[in-house]
């Protein structure tokens, strides 16, 4: 039941984070630079945070409910695994990132690429990913939103929309970065505090009885384990072997791309330095995958104690439209069981998470709009007070399509599934592109173009085809993405091999200001060298170790995290010990990376 109190609290939350943006305002307006990347000041751990709370959703409980409820808790490798992307990004790509000194990720394609090509890749992925992805993904996020409204409030998609958009758009077009970021950090606090006290009120729930309770409880003896069964192949493939084996490297998915990219890389740019660029995906890291999703785990096998089958939570919450009655939506449901005043602060907490996430989006799509499309071939000789002012145009208009799309979608997995599918096969270019001087424009334009035509064909001609016409693994999503990933990896090699290579000028150019390593680059370095360049030195060696230490020291943490939970002494001291070994031996090697 909805309190005075609780409304007291979500209206003060409301009107800080506006307060937010109208104090940032008075310098986000200046100019391009500060308000799409802070003026490049930002500090790591602001950075690291903003990071965190931007991929800390409303959307990203409800997907891991829905995981949990049908694969448990092994079924998370399916984002576990994006982890060793994230630590590739931290140790070699951070540093990368920020020596281009370019506005967003996308100004990179006319350093590394030439000729036409190389604009139009730029201007047609500003589209692209600035409106067609980026609007998807906050789609997702607003279907969240919607799901929450209906059964916490009783309200209408087309209401809770307006409401969720009002506030988030007023913040972020007044603020820029500069009020997203200073808002990520207040909300991450009351979005980790809220996520806590769902996971402690539903364990004290007399169905669960605890801790002890559930982990005993004969509903989840199938649903307790980090990893998947080994003997039941059907499940091992798509939910472990898959994911480790292949989509962390070969799939480009927001928040975790290979080579960096996205808001990922716009934080990085907006980093004081290249140490504060590597602290703060660091920190990202290891909070994004050890730190924060217990507590959404912990609720989503509550719920299965408390809501096994859909029809249980439908015969509860009868208002609860069929489209709409997901797995994903058990979330929503178990936020009902909070007392008052703890019930504002929890509506509060996911209100914070949704706010961050589509700030960040709204500011990141209007960046690439304006930035790389806009000013590149619309209007080069922008003010900068025509590009602010477009920048905030854009944000409004970005979130008039993500309501369009989020009153399509049904559930958090479809979304995700999407996403990954469209992705599938092009990691790869963003990984080999710093490190090898073949890869070109072309190479990134078939792998865009194929990826997403295999991604319609799997989403609307498949499901469609009589039966029989197509075989019947081709309809489940884990053979789907790799088919994807084969078919657009033979695709863009097959390109790359027959177009014209970069010009060499072009990739001296690229070398020189970004200093990248790998044998890749032996030919374009020694031709710089007989120019009279210094040598480029580094240290990739020595980052790639450091990115598996880091890769296992935070998994290390995350079942740490895990077995105290289930009051496995022995497995958590075990995995605690490694943890701290591994942060030890990271700490100690982070003083010999080389930076500028």
């Amino acid at each position: 039941m909805f309190y005075t109190v609780d409304l007291v609290i979500i209206i003060v939350f409301f009107l800080i984070v506006i307060g937010i943006g109208v104090v940032a305002s008075r310098t986000a307006g200046k100019n391009s630079t500060e308000f799409f990347l802070s003026g490049r000041k930002m500090p790591w751990w602001l950075l690291g945070v903003s990071m965190v709370a931007c991929t800390f959703s409303a959307d990203t409980p409800n997907l891991v409910t829905d995981i949990v409820r049908n694969n448990g808790v092994a079924g998370n490798w399916v984002w576990w695994a994006f982890l060793f992307t994230g630590m590739l990004t931290v140790f070699v790509y951070a540093k990368l990132w920020r020596r281009s000194e370019v506005m967003t990720d996308l100004e990179i394609y006319e350093i590394r690429y030439s000729g036409k090509m190389a604009s139009f890749l730029r201007g047609f992925r500003s589209i692209y990913l600035g409106l067609f992805f980026n609007v998807m993904i906050m789609g997702a996020v607003s279907l969240a939103a919607i799901k929450i409204g209906s059964v916490m409030f009783g309200l209408d998609k087309y209401t809770t929309i307006a409401i969720a958009s009002f506030a988030v758009v007023l913040y972020a077009t007044l603020g820029g970065l500069k009020g997203v970021i200073w808002a990520d950090f207040f909300q991450f606090g009351i979005a980790m505090t809220g996520s806590v006290i769902a996971a402690v009120i539903a364990l004290d729930q007399p169905e669960v009885g605890g801790l002890s309770g559930m982990i005993n409880h004969p509903a989840l003896q199938d649903k307790l384990s980090f990893i998947p069964d080994f003997s039941n192949m059907e499940i091992l493939i798509p939910l472990f072997v898959i994911p480790i084996a292949v989509q962390w490297w070969s799939v480009w998915y927001p928040g975790a791309e290979p080579g960096g990219g996205g808001y990922i890389a716009q934080r990085m740019l907006s980093a004081k330095d290249e140490k504060n660029a590597v602290g703060a995906t660091l920190l990202f890291n290891v909070a994004h995958y050890a730190l924060r999703p217990w507590p959404w785990i912990i609720v989503a096998l509550c719920s299965i104690i408390l809501f096994p089958t859909l029809s249980d939570i439908h015969q509860q919450f009868p208002q609860i439209s069929e489209q709409y009655l997901k797995d994903d939506i058990a979330y929503p449901v178990m936020m009902t069981l909070l007392p008052k005043g703890l019930f504002g602060l929890v509506v509060a907490s996911l209100v914070a998470a949704y706010m961050s996430t589509i700030g960040t989006h709204l500011n990141w799509g209007s960046s690439y709009v304006v930035n790389d499309f806009y000013k590149r071939f619309v209007n080069p000789g922008a003010s900068e007070k025509q590009l602010v002012r477009m920048g905030r145009i854009f944000t409004v208009v970005l979130m008039l399509l993500t309501a369009v799309v989020a009153l399509w979608l049904e559930n958090a997995k479809q979304a995700f599934d999407i996403l990954l599918q469209i992705g599938a096969g092009t990691g790869l270019i963003f990984i080999l592109r710093w490190f090898w001087w073949r890869i070109n424009a072309f190479t990134e334009i078939s792998a865009m173009l194929m990826s997403f035509l295999v991604a319609v064909f799997f989403q609307f001609v498949v499901p469609n085809a009589k039966a029989g016409v197509t075989p019947e693994w081709w309809l489940t999503s884990h053979w789907q993405l790799v088919l994807g990933i084969v078919i657009t990896t033979l695709t863009w090699v097959l390109v790359t091999m027959f177009t014209k290579s970069t010009e060499t000028s072009t990739l001296k150019k690229f070398v020189l200001l970004t200093r990248p390593g790998g044998p890749g680059w032996k030919k374009i370095n020694a031709e710089l060298e007989s120019e009279g360049h210094p040598k480029i030195t580094n240290k990739l060696p020595l980052e790639i170790l450091m990115m598996f230490i880091g890769t296992f020291t935070v998994y290390a943490a995350l079942f740490a995290t895990g077995f105290w939970i289930y009051n496995n002494i022995a497995g958590a001291a075990i995995a605690s010990v490694v943890a701290l070994i591994g942060i030890t031996v990271m700490l100690k090697l982070l003083g010999k990376l080389r930076f500028s």
